[in-house]
């Protein structure tokens, strides 16, 4: 399996692309690295705007930062892909946790 270094040297070789942005953020969430997750997933959706998994993946990076209208606005992007593309579990999972940051900061769903 690679590495966050074996990520990190692709990268720097020049191929970064979604996938690649993915699996860097996925990786340095695993490692309690939130605001670096978040900015390679920034960059994953960025290269590929239905990218429902990086949309998730995000938000719960900006969760994690305790971004909440960030990450409120990266769920509702998420959900908007994942009802999309007709991925209803993502859409699903998406708005649980935006119902989530949406009481903590005190919003009414739909606001």
């Amino acid at each position: 399996m690679p590495s966050i270094a074996d990520f990190e040297a692709m990268l720097a070789a020049g191929r970064d692309n979604a996938l690649l942005r993915f699996s860097l953020g996925n990786e340095y969430l695993k490692q309690g690295n939130a605001a670096k997750a978040a900015a390679h997933l920034s960059r994953a959706v960025e290269h590929d705007p239905k990218y429902s998994a990086a949309w998730k993946l995000l938000g719960r990076a900006l969760t994690d930062t305790e971004a909440w209208p960030e990450a409120l606005a990266a769920y509702q992007q998420g959900i908007a892909v994942a009802e999309a593309r007709g991925d209803k579990q993502a859409a699903k999972e998406m708005s649980v946790f935006a119902r989530r940051i949406q009481k903590q900061l005190g919003l009414k769903s739909g606001d």
